[in-house]
C-alpha cells in the first residue's frame, strides 16, 4: 500500500477544512471592513505564538509536536490576506510557517524580516511584516530595538 503524499498547503483542503474556512470568511466579513484602493489602508499586529515550525497535515494529532497544522494556517492566511500589512510576533528563527503561509497567501503577498533576538531573552523570535504587494510598496527596511541586557534595567527619561 503507498504512503499518502504529504499535503500541500496550495492543493485543495478536505471538505471539512472548506466548510471552516467559509465560516471563518462569513464571520470577517461581519467583523473587518474591506479593502478599498485609494480609501483605506488595513494594519494589523498580531502575535501569533511561537509562528516557527508546522505539522504537514491537514489536522494535527494529539502526538504531533507542534500541534499548528495547514488547517490552522489555511486560517491564519485567511485573516491576514484581510489586511494589507501584519506585524507578526514571535515568528521563530524556523521559517517553516512563515514559508507555507506565504505560499498560502500567493504571489501578491511580500514579506520582510527583522534579524532573530538572540540569547534566552530573545527566544530565538524576530518581526515578521507581511504585505499585500497590490496596496503597499515597502521601503525594505524591516527593524526593532533590542535593549542590551546589561542596560536593561536603566531608565531613560526623554525630554518633552
Amino acid at each position: 500500500m503507498p504512503l499518502d503524499p504529504t499535503p500541500v498547503v496550495t492543493e485543495p483542503p478536505p471538505e471539512d477544512v472548506l466548510a471552516d474556512l467559509a465560516r471563518l470568511r462569513l464571520a470577517l466579513d461581519e467583523e473587518l471592513p474591506a479593502k478599498a484602493l485609494d480609501r483605506n489602508l488595513l494594519i494589523a499586529t498580531w502575535n501569533v505564538r511561537a509562528f516557527g515550525d508546522l505539522t504537514e497535515k491537514w489536522e494535527s494529532s494529539e502526538e504531533d509536536t507542534p500541534r499548528r497544522d495547514l488547517h490552522s494556517l489555511l486560517s491564519i492566511a485567511e485573516i491576514v490576506s484581510r489586511f494589507d500589512v501584519v506585524a507578526v510576533q514571535e515568528a521563530r528563527d524556523n521559517l517553516k510557517a512563515l514559508r507555507h503561509l506565504i505560499h498560502a497567501l500567493g504571489p501578491n503577498w511580500g514579506l520582510s524580516l527583522t534579524d532573530v533576538t538572540e540569547g534566552a531573552p530573545g527566544n530565538g523570535e524576530r518581526m515578521a511584516f507581511l504585505f499585500d504587494t497590490r496596496r503597499v510598496v515597502p521601503s525594505g527596511l524591516a527593524c526593532e530595538i533590542v535593549v542590551p541586557e546589561e542596560q536593561s534595567g536603566t531608565i531613560v527619561d526623554f525630554p518633552r
